[in-house]
């Protein structure tokens, strides 16, 4: 252990590469709520989005703080997988970019602007949030297959682009469970089970793919003793979604018994399927082509990095802790000054 530690060029990079897997994962269910209540715009009446405006207001714009710190930490920890992994991913990082401006700036124009006006807006935070989730699964797909462009990675792609913007509808909706009441709760309880189906079809198209594509991770799923250690992942994978889909069918209950406890569920699924892609891929941040240990900056750089990490990351860390602590609780009907 003590021969490890003396040595940063093995260390760094792996805590690196942990801190921005950690800030990815937090994205992803964070920004991954609010984008999935986004969505569910298309399917709601006018005073009940006032309502989803209302439940995610106060996090949603702190949410994607997450991905600038995930983004910036492949930056400077990891300059040429960032180069390889932008150029690759150009027009769909560009047109999330585009998404993510869209729904920012219809938040907060349809606060302002005559009912005359409003329904516009709602309609384009529906289509940034959209556009945004369909870019992001769309990403991950590649990423998976390689960052090549083929006929097959483009269709696997797809597949993913729409399990994952479904994947966000679930937890969105999970949400509305957790923090609506009467109608809208009872509407996002048939929408929370109406995704859950094309959660397990991302999942295991992801399952599915991964293997085929790469030799090494083949060996990682199907091997002794390395299949072992991944069991726990499929086991408790299937065992969150049969709890899941006996729970909602149960909501809501009397005084609101269980209604965080879909969100929870779908923290969990995120969580268990990073879990599984990051095992998968490990040593690997450019699929087959770049480990974390040949792309790193220097350690030293990487310390100074370190530092400055560890001073941002607890600010962060406790102004989410603090702004869920205090909108902690059901979600009113939103009044306007």
């Amino acid at each position: 252990m003590l021969d490890f530690f003396s040595q940063p060029d093995q260390w760094l990079p792996l805590v690196f590469a942990a801190l921005m897997g950690l800030s990815i994962l937090i994205y992803v269910i964070l920004d991954g709520y609010d984008l999935g209540v986004g969505i569910l715009f298309a399917m709601s009446e006018q005073q009940e989005k006032d309502v989803m405006i209302a439940s995610i207001g106060p996090f949603w714009d702190a949410n994607e703080t997450w991905l600038v710190l995930a983004v910036g930490l492949l930056l400077i920890a990891f300059p040429i997988a960032n180069g390889m992994i932008l150029e690759a991913l150009y027009i769909p990082v560009a047109l999330m970019l585009l998404g993510l401006i869209l729904r920012g700036v219809a938040f907060e124009f349809r606060a302002k602007v005559p009912d005359l006006y409003k329904d516009l807006w709602n309609q384009a935070f529906f289509m940034g949030s959209l556009l945004t989730s369909l870019c992001q699964g769309y990403m991950l797909g590649l990423y998976i297959m390689g960052l090549e462009y083929k006929v097959e990675t483009i269709l696997f792609a797809s597949l993913t682009s729409i399990c994952l913007t479904l994947g966000y509808v679930f937890i969105g909706a999970s949400w509305l469970i957790m923090k609506t009441e009467g109608v809208l709760q009872m509407k996002a309880v048939k929408w929370a089970q109406g995704s859950l189906s094309f959660i397990v079809i991302g999942i295991l198209a992801v399952s599915t793919a991964s293997p085929l594509v790469s030799d090494r991770i083949f060996s990682k799923w199907f091997t002794l003793p390395e299949i072992i250690f991944l069991a726990p992942l499929p086991l408790f994978s299937s065992l969150l979604i049969f709890g899941l889909w006996n729970l909602l069918k149960s909501l809501p209950q009397e005084n609101d018994r269980w209604c965080w406890g879909p969100f929870v569920g779908a923290v969990g699924l995120f969580t268990l399927s990073f879990i599984g892609i990051a095992y998968s891929f490990y040593p690997y941040i450019v699929p087959e082509k770049l480990t974390i240990y040949e792309c790193a900056s220097a350690p030293e750089s990487l310390m100074v990095i370190l530092i400055g990490t560890l001073l941002v990351l607890p600010a962060i860390l406790g102004y989410t802790f603090y702004s869920y602590k205090v909108f902690f609780g059901k979600t009113r009907e939103l009044r306007y000054d």
